[in-house]
């Protein structure tokens, strides 16, 4: 998702420059409360996704999707609950999508990346705080480049409605989800 984090020492060049998410080293990770008083985390493992930058704009053209069928709470019954129709409708709606429209500050320490999430079919806009974590080249000679980037949306707002009220008040999930994304890249 963060992929949009390319380089800006490199923006000189005078062709556009691509990166893509290294699905072996990308995570897409989020948290919701439970019964109002804990945090269960999940996670998407599978990830795929391009970044390109023109040197002329520095701005990015950012395309990540996520498998919705790919996610794991580590409770398997719970797991295919969230990809039944209550929530992902993961036979409907396979990916989960992003796509940047704007990028905003130093890719080379932090920026913010406003995009487009779909989920369950239904877009919102969202801004993705991302903060450059460093470069380097792998021992194959690949330039890599690493980010990390956080995020809180609503379920509601895209569809994710499913809840349970509680006897003592609140409900069963909460409606605030925390995205964190652990983001190598590989230079193309």
């Amino acid at each position: 998702m963060t992929a949009a984090m390319t380089t800006t020492t490199e923006t000189a060049l005078p062709t556009t420059l691509e990166w893509s998410i290294d699905p072996a080293h990308t995570q897409v990770g989020f948290s919701v409360k439970h019964l109002m008083i804990t945090n269960v985390k999940g996670r998407f493992p599978q990830v795929s996704g391009t970044v390109r930058l023109d040197p002329a704009t520095s701005q990015p053209e950012v395309d990540v999707s996520i498998d919705a069928n790919s996610i794991t709470t580590g409770d398997p019954k719970r797991d295919a609950h969230l990809r039944s129709a209550d929530f992902l409708h993961a036979d409907k709606h396979p990916t989960l999508q992003f796509r940047a429209t704007r990028l905003d500050g130093n890719v080379d320490t932090k920026f913010t990346l406003d995009g487009d999430l779909t989920i369950r079919g239904v877009t919102r806009p969202v801004t993705l705080y991302v903060i450059a974590e460093g470069r380097a080249n792998d021992p194959w000679g690949n330039s890599k480049a690493g980010y990390t980037a956080t995020t809180h949306i609503s379920r509601k707002d895209f569809g994710l409605e499913w809840n349970v009220a509680l006897e003592a008040g609140g409900v069963l999930v909460g409606d605030d989800v925390k995205i964190t994304i652990e983001a190598q890249l590989v230079k193309v």
